[in-house]
């Protein structure tokens, strides 16, 4: 199939750490890797934000980006950019007006994106598959007066669940907030996100990038405590990072390492970091927080083998890839009971749920695990058979494949009985 991404502010080429930078650019870099194995033909569309990049750039893959001019050539931020969506779409509207290059699917992730996808689409009849990666409503009911969404989100996310070929989902907390919406069931189809089982694995063996395993490899921190607690993502306040630095008075001899945001150079600058090294200090475990700064995605699996648990502890998550990371790995999440994480983390199984806002029970269940090895290591190969089972991308690509066969035989049957 001839395969359309539009993602008008995560590119699959953008330095993950960055503020419109996470697991949404992982999603759609690796979903287009995954669908190009499989013999389609993928174009990401993405917004120009330098006037150095170059018009089309092929992934390793053999998927292909093209960056589309809409709005100035800099980078602005995801909420400043939708007075730039009918630029956007009116581009693609054009780039799909010859049939040989025209999509079979256009497959649209974040609600801008949808209104560009939209709008490129509709003129030439291609049916619209439609990921949200967070929606409005969530991000309006934990974040009230902070939340910097234009307050148009909500009601034009409303109008393309309704009216897109197909909604993928990508949890099912996110199929009942659609249908509180007013989104027909029948009209979603749930395919997860995915973590590459093979970079992340609990095969310690690994050599990385910059080194040989008896020279310059890269390793891990050295450890200050008996036992070390990590938490990854982006460094901003919705990720819940307080909470974990909250609950470490409560864990002795454990350290938590925080690796996100800019890289470690630059970490003085950053609101987030003053704000929870302040708090760390204040509590009295600032000996005990590390924060990392961005690491090298080809560092993270070692990072990650080398600790005894993941903390995943924000307010809300759409989905959350971390998890699967670590599960992956074979070590052990605990995670807040939100969102993905309800899907992703098998209580009691492949690690904890606990309330999100509760620091004593991120405690509770981090002391529970640590004290008992056995526990830890029958968790960890629960959560690597789990992955294997439910999360790879190969599963992902197969599962949105299979949507897009669908909405465009779909369509092409509409077309036939008009």
């Amino acid at each position: 199939m001839r395969i359309a991404m539009v993602s008008e502010h995560a590119s699959p080429l953008a330095a993950l750490g960055g503020p419109d930078a996470g697991g949404q650019n992982v999603y759609v870099a690796r979903l287009a890797e995954e669908l190009t194995r499989r013999g389609h033909q993928v174009t990401v569309y993405t917004r120009r934000d330098a006037a150095t990049l170059p018009e089309r750039v092929p992934l390793p893959g053999g998927a292909v980006v093209e960056h589309v001019t809409a709005g100035p050539a800099e980078p602005i931020p995801k909420d400043e950019l939708l007075a730039h969506m009918p630029a956007f779409g009116a581009h693609l509207a054009r780039a799909w007006a010859r049939e040989r290059d025209r999509p079979e699917v256009v497959h649209a992730h974040f609600w801008m994106s949808g209104i560009a996808a939209r709008l490129g689409a509709h003129p030439h009849g291609i049916p619209v598959v439609q990921t949200f990666h967070a929606l409005g409503t969530v991000k309006r009911r934990h974040q009230g007066a902070a939340d910097t969404s234009p307050p148009e989100r909500i009601g034009v996310e409303r109008g393309l669940g309704r009216t897109c070929d197909r909604v993928l989902a990508t949890c099912s907390d996110e199929v009942r907030e659609l249908a509180a919406m007013g989104v027909p069931r029948r009209r979603v189809a749930v395919v997860p996100c995915g973590v590459d089982a093979d970079h992340f694995r609990p095969d310690p063996g690994r050599v990385l990038s910059g080194g040989t395993a008896s020279g310059g490899a890269w390793r891990p921190p050295e450890r200050r405590a008996a036992h070390r607690l990590l938490a990854i993502g982006r460094l901003v306040p919705r990720k819940g990072y307080d909470q974990a630095v909250r609950a470490l008075p409560r864990i002795p001899d454990t350290e938590l390492l925080l690796a996100g945001g800019p890289p470690e150079h630059r970490l003085a600058e950053d609101t987030e970091a003053g704000r929870l090294l302040r708090l760390a200090g204040e509590l009295g475990v600032a000996d005990r927080v590390r924060l990392l700064g961005a690491v090298d995605p080809a560092r993270m699996p070692d990072l990650m083998r080398a600790t005894d648990l993941v903390l995943c502890t924000p307010a809300y998550e759409p989905f959350g890839i971390v998890p699967l990371e670590a599960m992956a790995c074979g070590v052990p999440v605990v995670a807040t009971d939100v969102g993905g994480h309800r899907d992703s983390v098998a209580d009691r199984v492949t690690g904890r749920l606990v309330p999100p806002g509760d620091p004593g029970a991120v405690a509770a269940a981090v002391r529970e695990l640590l004290d008992d090895t056995a526990l830890r290591r029958r968790y960890g190969a629960a959560g690597r058979e789990r992955v294997l089972a439910r999360f790879t991308w190969q599963r992902v690509a197969l599962g949105a494949e299979q949507v897009y066969r669908q909405v465009a035989a779909d369509r092409e049957l509409r077309t036939e009985v008009a």
